[in-house]
């Protein structure tokens, strides 16, 4: 096996926990290390449009991810760069104080390395980013930025937000590991709202130990977020990483959807199954059919109601600086019902704890991110449908890469796990990405 630490620091595959092993050896290497990237960046910004600011400051700062860069999503408020939430109505405005997670990482001693491009407040309005792998193609949304600039190599880490599929479907597009932590892990203070009881904040990296050693540091809980659900505390090792669950006893769900998935992906689906069983792994069909059959409409009623609350008067107020796809959200939330919305409220509380007992025997469950490779065209950022359910229980999700389909895109794979579990589930996924083997490189065009 290639030996990690030996590689340069300037190449673009490195992840967070081999960056921070090579600091540990050359102090220059973490002084020059994001400047580096920033050069890069500013050379690439033009064909990837992967960032609405650059930092204009990258030096070091003490701190267990001293040196490191973390790109931000521009919904997550940046108290000396501005936040524009993906919307003109935002242009320019520099908030008064840091969002919680990004204070917690200037604490970490981690580089803030600019906004990335989202869609408008998180929604379906699509922002100018392109996917690395092909530039014709959506990378995904609504963190599509924060995907595109890991996976072109210009950031180990960054931040996102899914309260549909906006970690999970973009992280699969772009052929990186994106992670949704548990509902209320990390607190969403000064992160823009979309849907309240769907929120979450999660992150995008070349590895699962760089999402499990981001988790470790950054999950907690604030009396300001009313959502917040405090995580059971682990850590990460710098030098050995997240301990793999060997062997693992997995849950196949394929869903009523899987007769539409593309042929690649049910092709890299299914060889991942067998790789897996080779190796060791337990893989057994789980029938979950009314999560199935409800979801969908459920977590629609869900979000569409809390928007309309939140968006009805931003609307109003700037019908020239809104789009047509938040309006028609706006509209959607008003035609639901109080006893509708809670309804969809109390099957979202039954079913977070109903599937506890639904995968009891297994260590996590193990089914798609998306329908296949990301849609040609930068106006449809992709179908959530395989990540809405699990978006809608709040239990953590990873995506992995797992192949290319038939136009050289990224394909990946969804391990989900029980609610507040993220550590057995990530140490599942661990062992996933070592059995299966599969690194998709930086696209060309990007690699330093």
């Amino acid at each position: 096996m290639t030996d990690r630490r030996a590689r340069p620091v300037s190449n673009s595959e490195a992840g967070v926990l081999e960056l921070l092993r090579l600091f540990g050896d050359s102090q220059p290497m973490a002084d020059e290390y994001a400047a580096l990237c920033l050069q890069k960046a500013k050379a690439l910004e033009p064909a990837l449009r992967a960032f609405e600011y650059l930092p204009v400051d990258t030096a070091r700062r003490p701190g267990p991810l001293s040196g490191i860069p973390v790109a931000i999503k521009d919904i997550i408020a940046t108290s000396d760069m501005p936040t524009t939430n993906g919307s003109p109505v935002y242009a320019g405005q520099v908030p008064a104080a840091n969002a919680w997670v990004v204070e917690r990482l200037r604490n970490l001693g981690a580089t803030i390395f600019g906004k990335t491009v989202s869609t408008e407040f998180a929604w379906r309005h699509p922002g100018p980013t392109v996917n690395p792998w092909n530039r014709e193609h959506t990378p995904g949304g609504s963190s599509s930025g924060s995907a595109a600039a890991v996976a072109a190599g210009l950031v180990p880490l960054a931040l996102g937000t899914q309260t549909l599929g906006s970690i999970i479907r973009p992280a699969a597009f772009n052929g990186i590991v994106g992670f949704k932590p548990s509902f209320g892990a990390i607190p969403r203070i000064g992160v823009h709202p979309l849907s309240p009881s769907l929120d979450h904040v999660g992150f995008f990296a070349r590895r699962v130990d760089d999402v499990a050693f981001a988790l470790s540091h950054l999950a907690g809980s604030s009396d300001r977020d009313l959502h917040g659900r405090p995580l059971p505390a682990f850590t990460v090792e710098i030098d050995t990483g997240l301990p793999p669950l060997s062997k693992p006893r997995l849950a196949v769900a394929r869903f009523a959807k899987w007769s539409r998935v593309e042929g690649e992906q049910q092709k890299v689906f299914d060889a991942a199954i067998d790789k897996l069983r080779g190796e060791g792994a337990i893989l057994e069909e789980l029938e979950l059919s009314e999560l199935d059959d409800a979801n969908w409409t459920t977590i629609n009623c869900i979000l569409s109601s809390e928007a309309a609350l939140i968006f009805a008067d931003l609307v109003a107020n700037y019908p020239d600086r809104t789009s047509d796809h938040l309006k028609s959200l706006v509209e959607s939330g008003k035609t639901h019902s109080a006893t509708g919305y809670l309804a969809a409220k109390a099957f979202q509380d039954a079913w977070r704890h109903r599937l506890t007992s639904e995968m009891s025997g297994y260590d996590a469950v193990l089914t798609l991110p998306a329908f296949g490779e990301a849609p040609r065209g930068l106006h449809y950022t992709g179908d959530a449908e395989y990540c809405a359910p699990w978006t809608l229980l709040g239990v953590p999700a990873v995506t992995l890469p797992a192949g290319f389909g038939k136009n050289g895109l990224p394909l990946g794979l969804q391990i989900v796990g029980a609610y507040l579990n993220d550590h057995r589930m990530l140490r599942v996924a661990k062992w996933v990405e070592a059995a299966l083997g599969f690194e998709p490189g930086i696209p060309t065009g990007f690699a330093s």
